[in-house]
């Protein structure tokens, strides 16, 4: 949900379509976390990189919560995939 990010905003100001797209990655960036109760500290630094990331340019709301994830360390990376037939590499 767009909202959950608004109170990291504080006196940033973003159009309407950046600031869905950040809500969005931050709605993605907790189900990669699969909630699992995270502390509001690992929350708020997470919507604190969101923020850092899309003030880059990025719009992908899935590349952003990817990148913000992997920044503190947190990312699931997904499997390689084979060149050919599009299977899981080393798994």
């Amino acid at each position: 949900m767009t909202a959950d990010i608004i109170p990291f905003l504080q006196d940033r100001v973003f159009d309407a379509e950046v600031t869905r797209v950040m809500g969005d990655a931050y709605d993605k960036a907790r189900k990669m976390l699969h909630d699992r109760g995270q502390p509001h500290v690992v929350l708020e630094i997470i919507a604190k990189r969101i923020i850092l990331i899309a003030e880059t340019g990025e719009r992908d709301p899935d590349a952003i919560a990817r990148r913000a994830l992997k920044a503190l360390g947190l990312g699931a990376e997904k499997p390689k995939q084979a060149a050919l037939g599009g299977i899981p590499v080393g798994v």
